[in-house]
């Protein structure tokens, strides 16, 4: 994964004046030894300037983190900590900041030993909200030296994507095709999160394609696809024209990307693109995704942006899938009910035409795209990957701008099911516990379109706290029986 930040987290410990410094200092050192024992302990930095005090020695901290190459910090309130020091310390530092505070040690310090973090932590959220700082708070921020470890290991996926957001372009080629109003919004709620979007015509995207005619890089290409697809390789002739264009979006991403450290991609691939470019763009997609730069389909920009959160978060490969079909009856019987517990409303299958990572799928193969193939040729909609995707956890989350330029969001876990799909596309049989009312509820009744971002693995806690720290307002998610929502019928 080439193209998400490698995080680098500054710890510095804060002291209020008339507390001893010795408690932060020696807390401090507990929770970075504490850390180091349990994680791996490379990618964070113990501040050793100083014990922050005063607005001097925030100054002198934040240097040194800075000076150091860090690129996110936990304030570490080892007493109860000088307020106005410490959230000037997160006002100055460009990055994510985690606010976490000492928990008392024992019964016998409570004299001289006693730190009053857990008071401490009250005033610098206080602080915060005084002056308009983000900073990230968990869900309970006072632990021991290993708990407050543990806070900083489940801190790391969510500075990450913050990270990544702050230096994120979206590129977009084209329009979304006709009848396809599900994915248009607005972007100016891209620009409030700090992502850049470029936004071109397919027609720009052409031209540059047929520049890499005869690309000396070529060759080598087809042969990583060969060995990719194995014996699904089922169109090698039309190889050499996916390694052009899988070619011609590299290339263009290290042209576009400016100032930006980090790219997503939301591509056009109907319904002109087939006969202009003699293919569909599904696989070299899955190929970019697998690369870590997720490529959406249909210029699905919240799609790609939703991607690319879920790639920071799971350092893995992602896609996005159209909330597609029912379950049969026959199939949710004989393949699902009594071994699986779940209710028939609980599944569905996720779809799309082909633009899953081949490491995601249980096995794969290169053919043609049968739907664009009912009204076209065959032989220019060939390059899509197929495959039921692989059984396992996963997560189901979309961020979205609605029309009238509002955030929402929502998380669902589930799983796939290792059930055959018996179909076409990038396809598999999904499970979300009480799917049927979220989907009512939260996908219906909130105006999400058909396209979700799956992540693979439960990654939910990271995302929600991600979706509350970037300011959503309503963030969705498949609520247990007796938990109403809202809009629900209470006589059912």
């Amino acid at each position: 994964m080439n193209n998400i930040p490698e995080l680098k987290v500054g710890i510095v410990a804060v002291s209020r004046d008339c507390f001893p410094e010795s408690l932060s200092v020696n807390r401090r050192k507990a929770l970075v030894e504490a850390y180091r024992a349990k994680y791996d302990g490379g990618n964070i930095y113990e501040s050793p300037v100083c014990i922050v005090e005063s607005e001097i020695h925030m100054v002198q901290a934040l240097e040194d983190v800075k000076k150091a190459g860090c690129n996110a910090l936990v304030v570490y309130l080892g007493n109860f900590g000088p307020e106005i020091s410490e959230t000037l310390l997160a006002k100055h530092f460009d990055g994510p900041v985690m606010f976490i505070a000492a928990a008392e040690e024992s019964g016998d310090s409570l004299t001289q030993g006693r730190g009053d973090a857990y008071c401490g932590m009250l005033n610098a959220s206080y602080n915060l909200k005084l002056r308009n700082i983000k900073a990230y708070i968990p869900e309970y921020p006072v632990g021991t030296a290993e708990e407050c470890a543990d806070m900083i290991e489940e801190f790391l996926p969510i500075a990450r994507t913050l990270a990544g957001l702050s230096q994120l372009k979206i590129i977009s080629f084209g329009p979304r095709p006709l009848n396809f109003l599900a994915c248009n919004a607005p972007i100016k709620q891209l620009y409030n999160l700090g992502v850049e979007i470029e936004e071109n015509s397919e027609l720009d995207l052409f031209e540059a394609y047929n520049k890499h005619a005869g690309d000396p890089r070529i060759p080598d290409v087809v042969t990583d696809m060969e060995k990719e697809l194995g014996e699904g390789n089922q169109k090698p002739e039309i190889l050499p024209k996916l390694a052009q264009y899988e070619l011609t979006l590299l290339d263009w991403v290290e042209a576009h990307k400016g100032y930006r450290k980090y790219v997503a991609i939301a591509g056009k691939c109907w319904p002109a693109f087939q006969t202009q470019f003699g293919f569909v763009p599904c696989y070299v997609n899955s190929r970019l995704t697998g690369m870590g730069i997720p490529v959406s389909c249909e210029v699905d920009i919240y799609g790609a942006l939703s991607e690319f959160i879920g790639t920071c978060i799971s350092m893995d490969a992602v896609t996005l899938l159209d909330i597609n079909n029912t379950v049969p009856a026959d199939m949710y019987d004989g393949d699902i009910k009594g071994k699986y517990e779940y209710t028939h409303q609980d599944t569905f299958m996720g779809f799309h035409c082909g633009n899953t990572c081949s490491r995601k799928l249980s096995s794969c193969s290169m053919k043609y795209q049968m739907i664009m193939a009912r009204a076209l040729p065959e032989e220019v909609t060939q390059g899509t990957l197929e495959g039921d995707i692989a059984p396992g956890d996963i997560t189901f989350f979309r961020l979205q701008s609605t029309a009238d330029n509002f955030l929402r969001a929502y998380v669902a876990q589930g799983e796939v099911l290792p059930v055959a799909t018996r179909s076409f596309g990038s396809i598999g049989v999904f499970a979300i516990p009480e799917m049927g009312r979220f989907y009512r509820h939260v996908l219906i009744e909130k105006n999400f379109p058909h396209h979700g971002a799956v992540a693979f693995g439960h990654y939910g806690k990271a995302l929600f706290e991600v979706f509350k720290y970037l300011g959503v307002e309503e963030i969705g998610f498949n609520q247990p029986k007796g938990m109403l929502y809202k809009t629900e019928n209470p006589f059912g």
